[in-house]
């Protein structure tokens, strides 16, 4: 699918990976809806995008609310073509810590926001993209949700977020099969260490361990090397149902 003149919904797309992903296609053409829980940074990145962006107030776990954010963007750019899910939140916690069980509320919460919230987007956006003209392929939308590498190589204390994240991985090729005949394709990421605003707080010992982890290269990964990817996927109508590692080859130790 050609990026220029598409229509995209970015998740999450008021800062970090999302924000990358939103800079990365409106440089290349294409009209973006930022899809955040975060209104003021999102207003900002899209005041300053100008005309091609627009900012949804949208918690990704409520239908009413995602299904309004589409609306708004087909009313705004026509259609949409392109799905990027990076809203997400990593809360560790351990199954039984000093203070006793886990609650679930946490578990719940973790995977409420990962995994059903992307399911939801996910959902409402295909019922959509349905209706766009197929190109020469046939190709009429593209998904790329976010996991992590922690639904391979989940550490202590990220029992909630390695499963939200497994279950994204787990949902790939299923939906990818039941989506070939609509001409939609869904592709996954599995990011390792990013220099998000998460990490930016962090003292330099801190960041220098983490960049140590990584074999090759050995620095965090930068948010716009994922929007490559994204980019990469959106146009190369051959990665379909899999899931791509995006780590530098970092393995994750068990704590």
């Amino acid at each position: 699918m050609e990026v220029k003149d598409s229509v995209a919904i970015v998740t999450g797309g008021a800062s970090g990976l999302g924000e990358a992903c939103v800079r990365n296609l409106v440089n290349r053409g294409a009209k973006v809806s930022i899809l955040d829980f975060a209104e003021e940074k999102g207003q900002m990145v899209s005041s300053e995008l100008g005309a091609d962006v627009i900012f949804c107030m949208t918690d990704i776990t409520d239908e009413r609310n995602v299904q309004a954010a589409i609306d708004k963007t087909v009313e705004s750019f026509g259609a949409i073509h392109i799905a990027v899910n990076c809203a997400g939140v990593g809360i560790p916690g351990k199954v039984l810590g000093k203070e006793g069980p886990m609650s679930m509320d946490h578990f719940n919460k973790v995977v409420q926001i990962n995994l059903i919230g992307t399911m939801n987007v996910v959902r409402l956006a295909a019922e959509q993209m349905v209706k766009n003209q197929g190109n020469d392929d046939d190709e009429k939308g593209v998904m790329i949700n976010t996991a992590s590498v922690a639904a391979f190589d989940g550490q202590i204390g990220q029992a909630a977020y390695s499963a939200s994240k497994a279950g994204i991985v787990g949902m790939t090729l299923p939906i990818a099969r039941e989506f070939a005949e609509y001409g939609i394709r869904l592709m996954t990421i599995a990011p390792g260490i990013f220099n998000t605003p998460i990490l930016a707080g962090l003292p330099e010992n801190v960041k220098d361990a983490l960049n140590k982890m990584i074999p090759f290269p050995k620095r965090l990964g930068k948010p716009d090397e994922f929007a490559g990817l994204v980019q990469h996927i959106i146009e190369n109508p051959m990665l379909n149902g899999e899931v791509i590692r995006l780590d530098g080859a970092l393995r994750m130790a068990t704590k």
